[in-house]
């Protein structure tokens, strides 16, 4: 007797239930490698149009962290959904290969080995570090599954982009954008070197904060200004508020406003001078509770006017400026042009003194006051107070909390430093406007981006490109000692410079032999030994000749970074690209939050709430990281904790059960030979078709707007709705039960093979491992890597002009959710255990009769349900429940009596319609010893 309970179609397949991420990836890793998948998928996009994103480039120091794998993951999600959106995408990494961090690695391993630094050996060493650097962060991106082409990645130390960024300085040069300059700049003391706008960050910072005395030369000539007649016995001080008391040292001058009125205030045993506005406040402060106003003139009248240094052995003069306001302090402004914008602007002006009197690290030179020499500027405040109580010139002191910039880099506070630097000029040739006819032109993401980049630009200073450092790209200038002008011969200069850069590196500009290259003019004339930014060099990577053979007009098609880099990245770039080629060098930018914990705090290594990529994928693998980011919002910080990516397992889960479910029911299937045509095909398969149809345009949709979370979105409810909750719960009696070669199955697995195969490719740009592994147990004929193939084009709809068209199955939908409502409440009730259990009656008006009636005898596999029976909407019990969502609509169920079929488990009332002895229903006798069911509708 055949084994008829048996006789199944059970789905079956290699492909395993649990993804065992962590240790199937390094095998893929593996694959790709070994057969330059990279390069295959290069030559099946030859002669498609041309994407191209550049790689803004991280920093070679250190382990990758969180915020690299999220940059890196979106770039090559957007890489891959555009090679699968038909595209040419190609991705060459890059990397910042000089500057600070790199130096002072070796600069610390120097000084424990006790090696005197020479230049040489000392950038040979960056270079040798920054190399191993980049090695072991390759590795780290090729584990998160980024395809690229890591074995030509740019690398800004490599000789060749070395002298293309000397080239690019230079253009700068020979069109007048450069000039050298003695003014204040962002200095860190910690660096020894000028900061760029970019490489500053403001945190609060509380800071000591004096109130300072300036006494006057000449009591008799305050009188006279002021009016006064009376003899005045006390002292006369004018009276400036700083939270900067270091800088008192380089005071040259006390700035007031010539449109304000002064008061002179007699104290106990003093008088002061204060604007009129900011008296109170000031005697407030100053915890001064005695005093009256002796007169008030305007400031215009203190012109010629001086007063004596607080404790060193000169005096001040008092000069006019509007940028003295009445926000806080007293209305005069101690002036140090050394130390400020400002005040070095406004000390020009007035030819005051420019005297430097700090050194580079910050330090007190010798010959400023025997207590301060060699002091550092930051340990000097207890000194230079004891001076000011000393010559009776402190009025007060108190901690005042403010904004202060701080280096992004050693996060300690720097200061405004005047030194000589050679700058951008940004207002040369309508360079700064110009800069803000591009930004208008680029599509920003978010769109704020936009108006932040225009403020910016619009009150940026000059860029200060020079740094006085030795592990970076050289600065390629002589200039005359007296004049400042640059050598006539400086473009057949640079020229040799490049040709040696390119055999040689930077060091063949530091080992140039001056006096053999200018003969009888290198007397006369200074090389400079600054290196430029790095921002200008990861700035001018566009104009590289590495990009050039992809666009040859230097424009990318997209920038994506974090939201630091409006000021950095994206600011240096525009620059550059605008002042040489008069474009943007970028059509879209998206910015993307930083990572904070799940409270929303700031990852930090003090707080100790960081999460390494590195072990994220030992724990969990690449691509629940992968989806991790493509889940997210990236327009705003990113969340992440191990709680947030165990629920991003979950999301997971559902997608590969989901694809696995598929592909287990096509293990019989041939697809080259078994494929049923679209007009043969069951009409619930050609619905489920038409649902991946129209989720696949959304998905499209959503890659080509970087909304990455809204692909995730329309996956997660296709997988979780559409597919595991209506479709392939319908059709399992049919795949199950129905011969091995019927034309209903056949019809099924055709369907589901064109789903998964849809399926796959959606998911290859982020969840690229698993499509990996789901692409090689796919049947049929296929290319050998997913990421080759382009958007499924096999797929079809619906005709809206059909009787069971969308909206008929929506409907249809809609009445199974709610029936399965109820169902759900009968089953809490314990009135039937499941779906086949029940015996349900739906009573409806003609309407609904009418389409239900239309599935014949195939309804009740819509509701998975052993009995299904239709009535009129007049004759409902009491008891039915009523629909609040769809009108005339009521519901009953039952517990159906009857027998058990072994095979397909539905209950028969009708003892005709089974064999008592065999328990076995008709219907399953006839799908196994028979010709099989005819299905028309599910």
């Amino acid at each position: 007797m055949a084994d008829y309970k048996n006789i199944l179609n059970l789905p079956r397949t290699n492909f395993s239930m649990k993804g065992n991420l962590s240790q199937k990836e390094p095998e893929i890793v593996k694959k790709w490698n070994t057969n330059n998948v990279y390069k295959i998928i290069r030559s099946s996009k030859k002669n498609k149009k041309k994407f191209f994103l550049h790689d803004g480039p991280p920093y070679a120091n250190g382990n990758i962290h969180i915020g690299h794998a999220v940059n890196k993951i979106l770039k090559d999600i957007i890489i891959k959904s555009k090679n699968m959106s038909g595209f040419d995408a190609p991705y060459t990494p890059s990397w910042d290969c000089h500057g600070l961090p790199i130096e002072h690695k070796i600069e610390i391993i120097n000084k424990k080995q006790k090696q005197k630094i020479v230049l040489n050996n000392f950038q040979d060493q960056c270079r040798k570090y920054a190399k191993d650097q980049v090695h072991n962060q390759k590795k780290e991106f090729m584990r998160l599954g980024i395809l690229g082409n890591w074995k030509n990645s740019y690398l800004t130390m490599d000789f060749e982009n070395e002298a293309n960024i000397i080239k690019t300085l230079y253009k700068m040069i020979r069109l007048g954008y450069i000039y050298r300059d003695f003014k204040p700049v962002n200095w860190c003391i910690s660096c020894r070197s000028a900061l760029a706008e970019a490489e500053v960050e403001y945190h609060y910072k509380t800071s000591e904060s004096v109130f300072v005395k300036f006494k006057t030369t000449d009591n008799n000539t305050i009188k006279k200004i002021f009016n006064i007649s009376n003899n005045l016995n006390n002292s006369i001080y004018i009276v400036i508020w700083t939270t900067t008391p270091w800088s008192l040292p380089a005071n040259r001058a006390i700035a007031i406003n010539p449109e304000f009125y002064y008061q002179l205030v007699q104290t106990k045993n003093q008088i002061l001078i204060i604007a009129q506005k900011l008296v109170h406040t000031t005697m407030e402060r100053c915890k001064i509770t005695t005093w009256e106003i002796l007169g008030t003139i305007s400031g215009k009248l203190f012109k010629n006017i001086k007063f004596i240094h607080p404790f060193l052995n000169f005096c001040v003069p008092i000069i006019f400026s509007k940028h003295v306001t009445l926000e806080l302090g007293t209305g005069a402004i101690h002036t140090a042009p050394e130390f400020g914008s400002d005040d070095y602007n406004i000390s020009k002006k007035h030819n005051i003194d420019m005297t430097q009197t700090i050194n580079k690290c910050g330090n007190f030179i010798s010959d400023i006051h025997p207590d301060l020499n060699e002091i550092n500027i930051f340990k000097s405040i207890e000194i230079i107070i004891k001076l000011l109580k000393k010559n009776d010139s402190l009025l007060k002191f108190e901690f005042f909390k403010h904004s202060y910039p701080h280096c992004w880099r050693h996060k300690t506070p720097i200061i405004s430093r005047a030194t000589p630097q050679w700058f951008i000029k940004m207002d040369h040739k309508n360079l700064r406007k110009n800069c803000i006819q591009q930004i208008l032109k680029v599509n920003w993401i978010p769109s704020w981006g936009k108006e932040k980049m225009v403020k910016m630009m619009s009150t940026r200073p000059d860029w200060c490109i020079s740094r006085q450092r030795m592990w970076g790209v050289p600065i390629p200038i002589f200039f005359h000692k007296k004049t400042g002008k640059l050598h006539p011969k400086l473009s057949l200069i640079v020229k040799n410079v490049i040709k040696d850069v390119k055999k040689q590196g930077i060091s063949a500009w530091f080992n140039l032999n001056k006096d053999l290259l200018l003969e009888k003019d290198s007397k006369d004339y200074i090389q400079v030994t600054d290196i430029v930014d790095v921002w200008f060099e990861s700035g001018s990577i566009m104009l590289s000749d590495i990009y050039k053979k992809f666009n040859h007009k230097n424009v990318s098609d997209i920038y994506i970074e974090g939201s630091d880099q409006h000021r950095g990245w994206f600011m240096s770039s525009l620059i550059i690209s605008t002042a040489i080629n008069s474009i943007a060098p970028y059509r879209t930018v998206i910015t993307h939050g930083f990572t904070v914990d799940e409270t929303g705090k700031k990852m930090s290594k003090s707080i100790g709430n960081t999460i390494c990529p590195n072990e994220i994928i030992k724990i969990f693998g690449a691509d629940i990281l992968r989806l991790w980011v493509a889940s997210t919002n990236y327009s705003k910080e990113v969340s992440i904790s191990e709680k947030i990516l165990k629920q991003t397992s979950d999301i997971y889960r559902k997608v590969r059960n989901t694809a696995r479910f598929l592909l287990a029911n096509l293990y019989d299937f041939n697809p080259n030979e078994e494929m049923v045509s679209s007009e043969n095909m069951i009409i619930l398969d050609r619905w489920a078709i038409g649902k991946t149809l129209d989720t696949q345009h959304k998905i499209i949709d959503s890659y080509d707007k970087y909304n990455f979370h809204d692909v995730i979105k329309h996956l997660i409810h296709f997988c979780s709705i559409d597919m595991s909750s209506f479709y392939l719960d319908i059709i399992k009696d049919r795949q199950y039960l129905t011969p091995s070669k019927n034309v209903s199955r056949k019809s099924c697995q055709s369907a589901m093979y064109l789903i998964l195969n849809s399926l796959i490719r959606w998911i290859a740009p982020i969840l690229s491992f698993t499509s990996e592994e789901l692409w090689n147990h796919l049947p049929g004929k296929k290319s050998e890597f997913v990421f080759t193939e382009e958007w499924f084009d096999k797929l079809f709809n619906l005709n809206d002009h059909d009787l069971m068209n969308n909206q008929y199955w929506n409907e249809l939908l809609t009445i199974k959710n709610e029936v399965n409502r109820i169902l759900d409440d009968t089953r809490k009730n314990k009135k039937v255990g499941n779906s086949l259990e029940s015996s349900i009656t739906l009573y409806v008006d003609d309407n609904v009769e009418k389409k239900l009636n239309l599935l014949e005898d195939e309804l009740k596999f819509l509701f998975l349900t052993s009995e299904i029976k239709i009535k009129n909407y007049i004759s409902a019990p009491s008891y039915a429940v009523k629909s609040t969502l769809i009108p005339n609509f009521k519901t009953s169920i039952a517990k159906i009596e009857g027998i058990k079929c072994i095979r397909c488990w539905h209950i028969i009332p009708n003892l005709i319609n089974i064999d008592i002895n065999l328990k076995i229903c008709t219907r399953c006798l006839a799908n196994t010893i028979g010709s099989g069911e005819i299905r028309k509708f599910l």
